[in-house]
């Protein structure tokens, strides 16, 4: 009956339902789903707002999805249902370049964002390694980081609106200007399970005068965290400071000959941005730091291409994993920056005792960690190993005084976790919230919370 009816409302080309077509939607980076009953390519708002409708009419859930490179499963269709992409959806509605905003459809990858205001001088600032790839959409549902978070801020402080459907069928506005309660804070971050987004307005940059890149060797990945600390505790804060273990300097290399040392036992790639009197003055404050941290180098990338390809080797860090592994499992933790190398400790002992290889990269200016495990899938013994390391890893980042999630969201894959860092009280008065959006659980369910959360015995507290 869901098929017949989407058909009708959206075109049979708006609609899949073979299983070839089914089975790509059924999955992101995280593997654990379930077939959709159908998938549906909405060109408008108001395709949108008739498939939900429909879903609704139909008890299908629905699901929300941008690229498929979410890496905790928000996007997996748990409990079957309609899946929304978004491919079609991928324009700019509309430029404003002198108030340096934009309205996004939630389709439109991230990086052909800056692409296509660059004419105008602007660029958008959330840049997950995933880039190249992930949606404006998608990266709204999990509020995505990346490497300039530490100066920019998160997808959050860059979205200053929000067009949605919500689970009624009914086109919603947000914007973070309106008196009363934050709703389009509330939604970022929400992983589809609020509302379904159908546009954007996104805060745009103006692009800087310079930007400079500089990469410091180190011995041990504990003397590049103190010159984290360092930088830091000097009042200077880069417009990015992440960092990369040895292991991770020797897949980079040699996948990418981008110009890193290759027998350090970690580097620290800084890069700071604005005028250029001023990065001059950066560079003075900063190369006497990290040398008094333990850095036995230190260089400036000498042209645009060099820093491009630095940072080339650092958002395909990811992928070089396939030279050391045929598969790999990351983690995103966060601590505080000072606890850096008892964190690295940690994921050191998780792995090593398990015989697991894992290389480190991650951004070390906010304690981001993303250590990289490389493992056989085929091999059912490392993947029991992977998981468990996994699972000491966020305990112990819980431990140093962090929590689970950085940036990758919470998905269906880290929901049993939230009990480490919430009560159950806690729980059960985010679970409310959802409750005024969607009470019938129908957007995107069995996702952020624990299996239980919104049950008699916690509705009754």
């Amino acid at each position: 009956m869901v098929v017949e009816r989407l058909i009708e409302a959206l075109g049979p080309d708006a609609v899949k339902t073979a299983p070839e077509d089914l089975s790509v939607y059924a999955f992101d980076a995280y593997t654990q789903g379930r077939m959709p009953s159908a998938v549906v390519l909405p060109a408008s708002a108001i395709d949108v707002a008739a498939a939900v409708k429909i879903a609704k009419a139909c008890d299908e859930p629905i699901v929300p999805r941008g690229a498929g490179t979410g890496l905790c499963g928000g996007a997996v269709p748990a409990e079957g249902g309609v899946v929304f992409s978004f491919a079609r959806m991928n324009r700019i509605l509309e430029l404003d370049a002198p108030n340096r905003r934009a309205r996004v459809q939630p389709g439109l990858i991230n990086l052909d964002l800056s692409k296509k205001v660059a004419h105008a001088g602007l660029f958008y600032a959330p840049d997950p390694s995933s880039q190249k790839a992930s949606t404006i959409g998608g990266n709204i549902g999990t509020n995505a980081g990346g490497p300039h978070c530490l100066s920019y801020g998160t997808t959050v402080n860059h979205v200053l609106g929000l067009e949605i459907v919500d689970e009624n069928g009914d086109v919603q506005h947000t914007w973070v200007e309106e008196d009363g309660y934050d709703l389009t804070g509330a939604l970022v971050g929400s992983e589809g399970t609020l509302g379904v987004v159908t546009s954007a307005w996104v805060r745009l940059m103006r692009q800087p005068e310079a930007v400079r890149v500089w990469l410091a060797g180190f011995p041990d990945v504990e003397s590049a965290s103190e010159g984290v600390s360092a930088i830091i505790g000097a009042g200077i804060v880069p417009t990015a400071l992440e960092m990369m273990d040895g292991l991770a300097l020797q897949m980079v290399e040699a996948a990418f000959h981008s110009g890193y040392p290759t027998d350090a036992g970690a580097v620290l790639l800084i890069e700071s941005a604005g005028f250029e009197d001023d990065l001059n003055a950066y560079e003075a404050l900063m190369a006497p730091i990290v040398r008094a941290a333990g850095a036995t180098s230190w260089r400036s990338a000498r042209s645009a291409a060099e820093r491009d390809a630095l940072w080339a080797g650092r958002k395909g860090a990811l992928g070089a994993t396939g030279r050391f592994a045929p598969n790999y499992y990351i983690q995103d933790v966060v601590v505080p920056r000072t606890k850096l190398p008892q964190a690295l400790s940690a994921v050191e002992h998780a792995c090593s005792e398990r015989s697991i290889r894992v290389a480190n990269v991650f951004h070390a200016g906010d304690g981001n960690l993303h250590p990289l495990l490389m493992y056989d899938r085929s091999d059912k013994q490392q993947v029991a190993a992977v998981i468990d390391a996994g699972n000491d890893i966020l305990q112990a980042a819980v431990e140093l005084g962090g929590t689970i999630s950085g940036e990758h969201g919470i998905g269906f894959e880290k929901r049993g976790t939230l009990t480490r860092i919430f009560s159950t009280d806690d729980l059960a008065t985010m679970a409310r919230v959802r409750d005024v959006f969607d009470p019938k659980r129908r957007l995107n369910p069995e996702k952020i919370f624990p299996a239980g959360v919104g049950c008699g015995e916690v509705r009754q507290r």
